[in-house]
C-alpha cells in the first residue's frame, strides 16, 4: 500500500470533507481516507496496483471540488510557494467581495430603515428604498460575491447531497425570489390585505456576513498550520562546506551526505551529521525541547537546525534534505494534523444527517407558520432564519483546528504525536508502563565489577575479558557496550568471533579462538544447566546493591561475572511522582532479575515491578494489564520493546532509542527525558478540553438558534429572529471555534514536582 497526503480545495464545511471521503473511499483500490475539513487534506492509504493519484484526484474533481499532492519536499524546503499563493489569492477574492458586498448591504438596509423601523425619515433618499434599484443592487451581490454559494449548491444536488452552501442557497435565494413578486406584482399583495415587503437587504447582508466568516475562517486556518511553517523557519539557509580544502557557503539545498561542513560558534548546524574534529555544547531546544545545552565532541552525532553555543567544529553529513531529523518531525506533525480523531465521528455523523434534517424543519416551519398566520411573509422569514443559522461550518471545524494545533504545540515541546487518535487517548490513560534500561535509567551502563573464579586479579582475568568483548561487540545491546569499553578501558585487544547468535532475553553466544562462550543471565546459565555455585556469593552481594549481573561461561564452566551497573536519569523521580499524583498508577518492566529491579523501582518510587521478562513477553505483560480494565500506555526505547509499544493503547518511544522502537510507537518523546510523559498527557487534556469547548460553541449555536429562528419564541414574547441575526450567528460559530482552538498556542506544561 502507498500513502498519499492530498490537498484539497473547495470545501466549505464538514459535509463537503463527508462527501470527499466517501468519494474517495468509492475509488477501486482505495484502502482507507481520511478527509480533515480543518486541515483541508486527504490523507489516503491506496494499492498502487489498482489505482494511482490522478484516478483519485480525477473522482475528486468529478464530485465537484480539487485535489493536488502535497509536495513534501517544498513543505519542507519551506518552498510552499503554491500553498501560500493560493490562500493569498482566496483571501483577496474574499476581501474584494466583501467590501462590495458590504457597501451595497448598508445602502439596503439604509434604504429599507422605514419599511422595518416604520418610521417617517424625510432625511433618506427616496431613490434608495426603490424596490427596482435594490433589485439592481442585490443581484450582483448574490450572483457574482455569492455566487460560490450556488455552484456548490448545485454539485452537491447532482451528487444528491446537502451541504452548507445548499442551506445558503436556498435561503438566500428564497428572499430573492420572493422580492421579485412585490417588485413587479405590487398589487397581488396589497389587493389582499398584504404588505408588499421586499427582503433584498436580507439576502445581501447574509451573503456579506458569510463572506465574512470564511475571510475570518480562512486567516485562522493558516494560523492552525504555523506550527510546521515555525518548524521549517527553523532551519539553516546555507552551509559551510569545505570542499578540495576551501570553505565555501552553498545553499542547504546543495549540501550531500559525505559533505563536511565547518559551523562557527552562534551559527546554526545546517543538517544532520557526525562531529570529526572538534568539541563544543549544542542547543536543542528547538527540536527536543530540552534547555540545558549537550556537550558534544567527535564521533556525536548532530542534529540540523539546532544552535551551536561554544567551541568551532566540522562534522560529516548523515542526512540531508527530507531525511533529516527536523524533515522527519515536520512530516509527522503535517500527517498528525490530517488525521481525525475518535470523537470527530461525533460531528461527521451529525454532519450526515444535519442538512437534510434543516431543509425539512425550514421547510415544516414555512408550512406551520403560513398556516396558522396566513402571513407569508412571516413564514418565509423564519423559514429562511432557520435555514441560514443551521449551517453547520463549526461542526467540521470544533476538533481538526484543535488537533492542529495541539499536535504543533507538541512539536514545539519536543512530542511527536503521529495521530490524532493517540493525543485524544492519551487524556484517558490510567496506567504508565515504563522501561527500566533507558528509559528509567539513562541507558548507558557501566562495568563496576569484575570477578573471576580465581578471584579479582589472576593472570587470566584479561583474557576472559577478551574473550567476552569480543563476542559482545557484535551485539546492540546497552550491557554489551559496557562490557566492550570496559575491555578497551583495560587495554584488552578484541578479536573476531565467529557464530555469534543473539538470544533473545537471556544473552549472546559465540566462538573466539576456538573457545565457546556464552554471556548472559543467571536464569539462562541455570536453563542451561551450567554450575554457578563458585561464585553465588559474588553475584547475591552485587544483585543487593542493585546491579545487573552477567555470567560468563567458557566451554559450558562458569569463569567469571560481572556487575555492571545503569545510573537513573536525573528527572526520573520527580517524573514518576507527577505522573502518580496525576491519578496514575506507575508500573516498571524490564528483562533485568527482579533484586535489580526492586532497587532501582525504590530508588524512584515505583511500587509495582515486572522483571526478569523477556522481550516476546513484554507484550503479553502489556495485555495483562489491559485484561485489567486499565489503558495503558507503554514507554521503552529498544528493539525489545517495539512489540509492547505496539500492543499499547499508546506507545511512547524515547527519541534517543532505536528506529524500530520509535516506528512501533504513537508518541516519540524526542529528548528521552520523562517530563515528555508528564506534558504530552497535559497536553492531551488540554486539548480535549479544548475540543469539548468547541462542540460546545458548535451545538449551542445549532440547538438554541434554529427553534428561535423557527419562532418558538414569537407565541410567548413576540420574538421574531430576523434572518440577518440569523447570518451573524452564523458566521461567527466558526469564528469562535477556530478562536478558541488558537487559544491552544499558549499552552505551557506545568513544572514537575
Amino acid at each position: 500500500m502507498d500513502n498519499a497526503t492530498l490537498k484539497l480545495r473547495g470545501m466549505s464545511c464538514a459535509s463537503c470533507a463527508n462527501s470527499i471521503e466517501e468519494t474517495i473511499s468509492l475509488v477501486p483500490g482505495v484502502e482507507e481516507c481520511q478527509v480533515n475539513f480543518g486541515a483541508e487534506q486527504a490523507t489516503v492509504t491506496y494499492d498502487p496496483q489498482k489505482t494511482d493519484l490522478e484516478a483519485i484526484q480525477n473522482a475528486v474533481d468529478a464530485a465537484g471540488y480539487s485535489a493536488y499532492l502535497l509536495q513534501e519536499q517544498d513543505l519542507l524546503s519551506g518552498d510552499d510557494d503554491a500553498e501560500k499563493a493560493t490562500r493569498l489569492a482566496e483571501s483577496r477574492a474574499l476581501t474584494g467581495k466583501l467590501w462590495v458586498a458590504g457597501i451595497i448591504s448598508i445602502l439596503l438596509v439604509v434604504g429599507s430603515l422605514p419599511l422595518m423601523t416604520g418610521l417617517s425619515l424625510p432625511w433618506l433618499p427616496t431613490w434608495l428604498h426603490n424596490p427596482l434599484l435594490q433589485l439592481v443592487l442585490t443581484t450582483p451581490v448574490l450572483f457574482w460575491c455569492g455566487v460560490s454559494f450556488f455552484i456548490n449548491a448545485w454539485k452537491a444536488f447532482k451528487r444528491h447531497a446537502a451541504t452548507m452552501d445548499t442551506l445558503v442557497a436556498i435561503g438566500t435565494g428564497s428572499a430573492y425570489l420572493y422580492s421579485l413578486f412585490p417588485t413587479f406584482f405590487p398589487e397581488f399583495f396589497t389587493t389582499q390585505g398584504l404588505p408588499a415587503d421586499i427582503y433584498y437587504e436580507a439576502a445581501t447582508v447574509i451573503v456579506t456576513l458569510i463572506l465574512l466568516g470564511r475571510l475570518l475562517e480562512n486567516r485562522a486556518k493558516g494560523q492552525t498550520s504555523e506550527a510546521i511553517r515555525s518548524l521549517v523557519g527553523l532551519q539553516a539557509k546555507t552551509a559551510r562546506v569545505i570542499r578540495q580544502g576551501t570553505e565555501v557557503d552553498i545553499p542547504i539545498a546543495e549540501v550531500v551526505v559525505g559533505d563536511v561542513i565547518l559551523v562557527r560558534p552562534g551559527e546554526k548546524i545546517p543538517v544532520d551529521g557526525k562531529i570529526v574534529d572538534g568539541s563544543s555544547t549544542i542547543d536543542e531546544a528547538m527540536v527536543t525541547g530540552e534547555s540545558v545545552p549537550v556537550k558534544k565532541q567527535t564521533g556525536d552525532e548532530v542534529i540540523g537546525a539546532t544552535i551551536n553555543k561554544t567551541g568551532s567544529f566540522k562534522f560529516q553529513t548523515t542526512r540531508v534534505g527530507k531525511d533529516t531529523f527536523l524533515a522527519q518531525i515536520v512530516k509527522l506533525v503535517q500527517q498528525a494534523q490530517g488525521s481525525k480523531a475518535p470523537i470527530q465521528r461525533l460531528a461527521d455523523k451529525v454532519t450526515g444527517w444535519f442538512v437534510p434534517a434543516v431543509i425539512a424543519i425550514a421547510i415544516a416551519t414555512f408550512i406551520i407558520w403560513y398556516n396558522i398566520m396566513g402571513n407569508v411573509t412571516m413564514a418565509l422569514i423564519t423559514t429562511v432564519g432557520v435555514l441560514i443559522i443551521a449551517c453547520p461550518c463549526a461542526l467540521g471545524l470544533a476538533t481538526p483546528t484543535s488537533i492542529m494545533v495541539g499536535t504543533g504545540k507538541g512539536a514545539e515541546n519536543g512530542i511527536l504525536i503521529k495521530g490524532a487518535e493517540s493525543l485524544e487517548l492519551a487524556h484517558q490513560l490510567q496506567t504508565i508502563v515504563l522501561d527500566k534500561t533507558g528509559t528509567i535509567t539513562q541507558g548507558k551502563p557501566t562495568v563496576t565489577d569484575f570477578v573471576t573464579v580465581n578471584g579479582t586479579a589472576n593472570s587470566n582475568e584479561l583474557k576472559l575479558l577478551r574473550l567476552a568483548a569480543s563476542v559482545e561487540r557484535n551485539s546492540e545491546h546497552p550491557l554489551a557496550e559496557a562490557v566492550v569499553q570496559y575491555a578497551q578501558s583495560q587495554g584488552v585487544e578484541l578479536t573476531d568471533s565467529q557464530k555469534f547468535e543473539a538470544i533473545a532475553g537471556s544473552g549472546v553466544q559465540g566462538y573466539v579462538s576456538n573457545q565457546f562462550v556464552k554471556i548472559g543471565t543467571h536464569r539462562w546459565m541455570t536453563e542451561l544447566s551450567i554450575d554457578t555455585s563458585a561464585l553465588q556469593t559474588h553475584w547475591e552481594r552485587l544483585e543487593y546493591l542493585g546491579k545487573t549481573v552477567i555470567w560468563i561461561a567458557v566451554n559450558g564452566k562458569i569463569q567469571a561475572i560481572m556487575g555492571i551497573t545503569d545510573a537513573v536519569k536525573s528527572s526520573s523521580v520527580s517524573a514518576i511522582r507527577s505522573l502518580q499524583r496525576m491519578g496514575l498508577s506507575v508500573v516498571m518492566l524490564t528483562g533485568d532479575n527482579r533484586r535489580t529491579a526492586e532497587v532501582i523501582a525504590r530508588e524512584v518510587g515505583i511500587k509495582r515491578v515486572f522483571a526478569e521478562v523477556r522481550p516476546d513477553q513484554k507484550a503479553a505483560t502489556v495485555e495483562k494489564l489491559q485484561s485489567e480494565g486499565k489503558i495503558v500506555a507503554m514507554v521503552g526505547d529498544g528493539i525489545n520493546d517495539a512489540p509492547a509499544l505496539a500492543q499499547a493503547d499508546v506507545g511512547m518511544a524515547i527519541g534517543t532509542g532505536t528506529d524500530v522502537a520509535i516506528a512501533a510507537s504513537d508518541i516519540t518523546l524526542i529528548s528521552g527525558d520523562l517530563q515528555g510523559i508528564f506534558t504530552a498527557i497535559q497536553l492531551s487534556r488540554a486539548t480535549m478540553q479544548n475540543i469539548k469547548q468547541n462542540l460546545f460553541f458548535a451545538f449551542i449555536y445549532n440547538v438554541a438558534g434554529i427553534p428561535i429562528a423557527a419562532g418558538i419564541l414569537f407565541p410567548i414574547f413576540g420574538w421574531l429572529l430576523s434572518p440577518i441575526i440569523a447570518g451573524v450567528a452564523m458566521a461567527f460559530s466558526s469564528v469562535s471555534v477556530v478562536t478558541n482552538a488558537l487559544r491552544l498556542r499558549n499552552f505551557q506544561p506545568k513544572t514537575l514536582g
